[in-house]
């Protein structure tokens, strides 16, 4: 069996994409980041995720972005839009995927693992930059640059298995391998006790991509909805 770096967020997309990983053979090491995040709850959901999945372990990093800020989920002066708006929106977090990336492929390079995997989607998303397939090309390619491993012949593989599929057709995968959604945390404002608010873009994308997968959504909501 071989080894891969999974980061694992605490959400939808994530736990899938570890399920799919083990599901490939894949023994999982788990990376979740501690960046400051409005939605901190999303770190014990990815705890929650990682033992239910098997993970052989789960390392927390933290980097603490909430002293640059520039997005609503690492500086408390700004909202999290509640409706829907144009162009990048206020939840982007700056350089967040390269940051998560980097830690991931520091850590595959110690382990002497050549995949890493991410949860990224390039469909039904909140149009991220860091989220488009070119990026991820760019990134792989970089990676297999700048890393001793890749330099002796042990080239890197950046897995994103997600990127051209409809959150619907992401939480149908899921399920049927066997990922326990009611674990996970996809709201930017989350309390402390994972419930979710129903109203930011994660919500709705999450609550749209079960209802057209016509599977119950596990969500726990603030408020009724």
């Amino acid at each position: 069996m071989k080894n891969a770096v999974v980061l694992l967020s605490g959400g939808l997309d994530s736990a899938t994409v570890m399920a799919m990983a083990k599901q490939q053979g894949y023994i999982c090491h788990a990376l979740s980041v501690d960046y400051g995040q409005r939605h901190y709850a999303e770190l014990a959901a990815a705890k929650r995720v990682a033992q239910a999945l098997g993970a052989i372990e789960q390392r927390v990093i933290s980097v603490d972005l909430t002293g640059f800020g520039g997005s609503a989920l690492t500086d408390s002066r700004i909202a999290v839009p509640e409706q829907t708006t144009t162009g990048i929106p206020l939840t982007y977090v700056p350089a967040r995927n390269t940051i998560m990336l980097s830690l991931a492929l520091a850590w595959a390079e110690v382990l002497q693992v050549q995949d890493i995997f991410i949860g990224v989607n390039a469909v039904d998303f909140s149009g991220y930059p860091d989220c488009r397939p070119e990026y991820i090309a760019a990134f792989e390619s970089m990676a297999n640059l700048a890393t001793k491993a890749a330099v002796e012949g042990k080239y890197l593989t950046l897995h994103a298995p997600l990127l051209r599929l409809s959150k619907a057709d992401i939480v149908k995968l899921g399920t049927r391998l066997g990922v326990d959604y009611s674990l996970t945390v996809s709201c930017y404002q989350a309390d402390s006790d994972g419930r979710a608010c129903a109203l930011c873009d994660s919500c709705q994308l999450r609550r749209a991509g079960f209802k057209t997968a016509g599977i119950i959504d596990p969500t726990r909501y603030c408020i009724a909805g």
